[in-house]
């Protein structure tokens, strides 16, 4: 185990969500967007998906960076399962719509992969977060005006918690952060996994 603060954290991820969680949670998290095409992994459900993506997008990242004992790249990636089926980012505002006219008084289940790769260590750890979220019996106007907003466009599932979104969730079964795109209770069991304390990745 390394001595506290030898460790840096890469985020491949391009949300400012994620970013943010872990900047609240005193981690100041790099940046490096996987540029990965999302649409060529395919899987049975949302649960497996997620982790997929998360995992593509750590190695991604990783595989293109020099060497560095203390880096560890963190790859996270959301999906909702809902009625069957797997709703990532929707493709436009007619999707968004739709989605919300079917969500609407019920209730879907929120995955979100996390993956995690230390650099030259070659150690991994990954899980899925899953979390239960009901959504609201919300009125034609306020779909309307949600999706004219353009925030169900940029996330998974055409929703979110720590935005415009958060009025339309009643309630969740879970971690929120999981919701908002990363579990920093999850994050801390990988972490941990990997014999790297969460705190030595706190910032000074």
């Amino acid at each position: 185990m390394q001595s506290d603060n030898a460790y840096r954290l890469i985020l491949a991820s391009a949300s400012p969500a994620r970013r943010a969680l872990l900047t609240g949670a005193g981690i100041d998290a790099e940046v490096i967007v996987s540029g990965v095409d999302e649409s060529v992994v395919e899987a049975e459900d949302a649960y497996t998906l997620s982790l997929a993506l998360a995992r593509m997008k750590a190695r991604t990242v990783a595989a293109n960076l020099p060497a560095d004992p203390g880096a560890l790249v963190l790859g996270c990636d959301s999906v909702l399962a809902f009625e069957g089926e797997i709703f990532g980012k929707p493709a436009d505002a007619q999707e968004a719509a739709q989605r919300w006219l079917a969500m609407r008084g019920k209730s879907g289940v929120l995955h979100t992969g996390h993956h995690l790769t230390g650099l030259v260590s070659g150690r991994q750890a990954e899980a899925v977060g899953t979390t239960v979220v009901h959504f609201a019996d919300v009125t034609d106007a306020e779909i309307e005006a949600y999706v004219a907003s353009g925030e169900p466009l940029q996330v998974a599932g055409a929703f979110t918690l720590d935005g415009r979104g958060g009025a339309f969730v009643e309630r969740i079964e879970g971690d929120p952060g999981n919701v908002i795109g990363l579990s920093l209770p999850l994050l801390r069991t990988l972490l941990a996994e990997m014999d790297v304390p969460i705190t030595s990745l706190w910032r000074n």
